[in-house]
């Protein structure tokens, strides 16, 4: 059985290292960089109170489709994002450590959404994930049993965003990257970019799961919208316009970070 399973990582890992994958997979990073700086351009207009799409990644994808080119620049973000889902999928086969592999699991799973997410947009659907958040929420508050599975997904959610925070104040994000081939400097700005960028994205997760609680508290579905509820939530304070401003910031400084990390990544 040993033998099996070293043969099947060793199949990963050449599968793993193929030069191919591996461009496609740090393209993959420059995709998910641009996506979540033009989510930044979404928080921004929401925090200055103009129309906006809705405040979450799908919402950004509506932005790019609206544009010239959108079509071409959203299919290159697709192949990226499934090519880095095939390639956390192999990281699961390689890896030995039982944390390592839920991480990458995790992963997998949200660039898959992601991609999926663009897909529709592809096709000419309006692909609004916190319509269909809200709408599967309305049908599991229907029920006790629903309501516990609303609140689990919502701590969850949260315990994701605290742990992101964690890893942007700590740094642990730098075990991923080769820091040793950057430069002094280079270092030092990726470092920051990381440390804001994961902080205010664990920030932001954390409120949208903090909401789902409370939509299965209260019996709102409304509440139950993902990023786009905890945007408005920020939005409704009365410093909403300062705070979605500084969460603006930390998500372009994620989509910097990113886009950093198809150099730096290690893959």
């Amino acid at each position: 059985m040993s033998s099996l399973s070293a043969r099947t990582r060793g199949a990963a890992s050449r599968a793993a290292d193929n030069s191919w994958l591996e461009r496609l997979t740090r393209a993959g990073f420059v995709g998910y960089g641009i996506l979540h700086l033009l989510f930044a351009y979404v928080i921004m207009k929401v925090a200055l109170g103009g129309p906006a799409a809705d405040g979450d990644q799908s919402g950004a994808m509506q932005q790019i489709a609206d544009e010239p080119f959108g079509a071409a620049l959203i299919g290159a973000i697709v192949v990226g994002l499934v090519a880095m889902a095939v390639w956390q999928v192999l990281e699961i086969v390689r890896e030995r450590r039982l944390g390592e592999r839920a991480a990458s699991a995790g992963r997998a799973a949200f660039y898959l959404y992601l991609a999926f997410s663009g897909v529709k947009v592809l096709r000419g659907k309006k692909s609004s994930s916190a319509d269909t958040q809200q709408d599967a929420a309305a049908g599991l508050l229907a029920s006790d049993a629903g309501r516990v599975a609303v609140m689990t997904a919502g701590l969850v959610l949260a315990g994701i965003g605290v742990w992101l925070a964690i890893v942007g104040i700590t740094r642990r994000f730098e075990k991923h990257l080769h820091v040793g081939r950057m430069a002094a400097a280079t270092r030092r700005l990726v470092g920051r970019l990381g440390t804001v960028g994961f902080t205010a994205k664990g920030l932001a997760y954390a409120i949208a799961g903090i909401l789902f609680v409370v939509a299965a508290w209260r019996y709102d579905p409304e509440k139950a919208r993902g990023l786009d509820a905890a945007l408005r939530a920020l939005a409704d304070e009365s410093y909403g316009t300062w705070l979605l401003l500084v969460v603006g910031v930390g998500f372009t400084a994620y989509g910097l970070f990113a886009v950093t990390e198809a150099r730096y990544r290690k893959v």
